[in-house]
């Protein structure tokens, strides 16, 4: 859980420096877009990891097939989330993308790190 949660807590991290750094840079709207994009990034990562902690317990077969299951509601999550956004008139996909895509970046670095 221990790797889990750190990683969650740097994609706050990311999520919360980009969509500062966007606002200043540009204006409210493009750090709004940036925060919901690092939202949807985060919020079925957090999912996952939860669900993968409550599955640490179960055997080998169990824990694969909990992961695959689990895996596959953060894809629909993800979907559902951009869906919801994108319904949104105005959306500006640069700041929205460019969030989503650096909160994701912390899986790659973390495992540069270990």
């Amino acid at each position: 859980m221990l790797i889990i949660t750190k990683i969650l807590k740097y994609q706050i991290l990311v999520i919360i420096t980009v969509s500062l750094i966007l606002t200043l840079a540009f204006d409210f709207i493009s750090g709004g877009f940036a925060f919901l994009g690092g939202l949807i990034a985060f919020l079925p990562n957090a999912y996952l990891g939860f669900r993968i902690n409550q599955a640490a317990k179960l055997d080998a077969k169990k824990f694969i097939n909990s992961f695959y299951a689990n895996e596959s509601i953060k894809l629909v999550l993800t979907a559902l989330f951009f869906l919801l956004v994108f319904r949104i008139s105005d959306v500006k996909l640069l700041p929205l993308l460019a969030c989503y895509v650096s909160t994701l970046s912390v899986f790659w670095f973390a495992l540069l790190m270990r």
